[in-house]
């Protein structure tokens, strides 16, 4: 699946929207197991079950893509359920265990796709501590448009999710995802001057 013909690829960032839902904080020991794993890829074991607990007032409801860490996208089962085989061609899906919400069916969305799709000479130099890279231009011929999400091996703790998985997740859940556009190649669209910032 490719972005919408006419509207021409685009790169985004997601996060849970600043509206009054519940959001989910992982616990820090699997959160660290992630990051380990997504720097040291086959050599360090990526997580199979994510703790985690509900903050916010509980009057609010509860997010459909809870977690704002850049490469611990969290969906709800109606989520995953909804893009099905298109999620698992980038990764698979663990199991998060929320305290005191048994029937809350939550998963990690562990994106094992690392493609090398970025224009390096165009791009902005990925920061030394974590390679984030602020401005990214990516080489057309090479973004996975396929995939719904990859992440880059300049910066593989974050998640990078393609204009059109994008624009599905915002339509199944309205309100409870903001989009900020890293990249397009419309010359005319601005990118969001500090996507990885909170």
């Amino acid at each position: 699946m490719a972005d919408v013909p006419g509207r021409g690829l685009s790169v985004y960032r997601l996060l849970p929207s600043l509206s009054e839902y519940q959001a989910l904080h992982l616990d820090r020991v699997g959160v660290r197991r992630l990051m380990r794993w997504q720097s040291a890829g086959a050599d360090a074991d990526p997580p199979t079950r994510l703790g985690a607990e509900w903050m916010g007032e509980r009057r609010w409801s509860k997010s459909e893509f809870p977690s704002g860490g850049p490469g611990a996208p969290v969906l709800s089962r109606r989520l995953a359920e909804n893009l099905g085989d298109a999620l698992l061609s980038a990764g698979r899906l663990v199991p998060v265990d929320i305290t005191g919400a048994k029937d809350d069916e939550y998963f990690l969305y562990l994106v094992e796709q690392v493609v090398d799709c970025l224009d390096l000479r165009r791009s902005s130099k990925p920061k030394r501590l974590d390679g984030e890279v602020k401005k990214p231009v990516y080489r057309v011929e090479a973004l996975p448009t396929h995939l719904p999400a990859f992440r880059l091996p300049q910066f593989p703790g974050a998640v990078q999710w393609n204009g059109w998985a994008a624009d599905r997740l915002v339509s199944l859940t309205g309100d409870q995802i903001e989009k900020r556009l890293t990249w397009s190649e419309d010359p005319a669209a601005k990118p969001h001057p500090d996507p990885w910032g909170f």
